[in-house]
């Protein structure tokens, strides 16, 4: 076996997996070794800076818990989910464009009704949101699932405070009717910050960003046959659309929530009159 040197490092390193019994394994090694290996010369890193990394990786696994996963933080404010999601879930312009499922879909959403709210505590600008679920071809899917949740008026989900917010406040689950299309009741959700008090918190503001991502409405939407997308509803007007803390936008995913100043349709929706309104159709690939 060939000596460890500068120069020929990444080889002597990666010829050492060359006995893996999984190939795909070993493909993904050797890549890594070789890409860390060259960042490594790059740079040209020193004693301390290596240390400094090993304490930072070592703080971000201490800050991880059963309700936080500071690791999942370090990769998407390094862009590494999006780009993992985007790659996996290629649409070929056919489908409804996929997006981080982000910290906080912790609790099974509960089954409600179509037309159902899932503001429980009545806080913030009402709104409707209404849709379709449809196949490649826009042919309606009777009975997709359309799994929702949100932060609430101030930013935070239900889990960030339980004994605040009712629990399983602004989640639910609902089935699409024989023409595959949902509508439900909710608020507008705020923009709100990630969490920025740990590890993660300290590198973005060693590099000037911010920690804030835009509103947005969470989707998980499944149906036999297909497969599901995880997705998100951004609110057009909202702040961050285009510096997202964690790369999430993307530009088919934002609309318009305009308000509807109509008291028969805010009757017949079962919300105060006005409201805000949004329509959005998830369009899903064949398995």
């Amino acid at each position: 076996m060939e000596l460890f040197s500068e120069r020929r490092s990444a080889d002597v390193v990666a010829a050492s997996f060359a006995a893996t019994p999984d190939p795909r394994l070993r493909d993904v090694l050797t890549a890594l070794v070789r890409h860390l290996h060259a960042f490594v010369k790059e740079v040209e890193l020193t004693e301390e800076e290596w240390s400094a990394a090993i304490g930072f990786l070592t703080r971000t696994g201490q800050q991880c818990d059963d309700v936080r996963q500071e690791f999942v933080l370090l990769s998407d404010v390094l862009g590494v989910s999006m780009l993992v999601e985007t790659i996996n879930h290629r649409t070929g312009g056919a489908s409804t464009e996929s997006t981080v499922l982000g910290p906080f879909h912790m609790v099974e959403s509960p089954p409600r009704e179509l037309g159902d709210t899932i503001a429980l505590d009545g806080k913030g600008e009402p709104c409707l949101i209404t849709g379709q679920v449809t196949g490649p071809g826009g042919e309606p899917l009777p009975g997709a699932q359309v799994d929702v949740w949100q932060a609430n008026a101030d930013g935070f989900y239900d889990v960030q405070q339980p004994g605040v917010q009712p629990e399983l406040n602004l989640r639910g689950l609902f089935t699409a009717d024989e023409d595959g299309r949902f509508w439900f009741r909710t608020i507008v959700p705020r923009y709100y910050p990630i969490p920025d008090d740990g590890p993660v918190g300290e590198l973005l503001a060693a590099t000037g960003r911010h920690p804030n991502r835009p509103a947005h409405v969470h989707f998980i939407v499944t149906a036999p046959g297909h497969r599901p997308v995880t997705t998100h509803l951004f609110v057009d007007d909202s702040p961050y659309l285009d510096s997202d803390a964690v790369f999430g936008v993307k530009e088919s995913l934002v609309r318009s929530f305009p308000v509807v100043d109509d008291a028969r349709r805010a009757a017949e929706a079962g919300l105060p009159n006005p409201f805000r309104t949004v329509h959005f159709d998830v369009a899903l690939l064949r398995e």
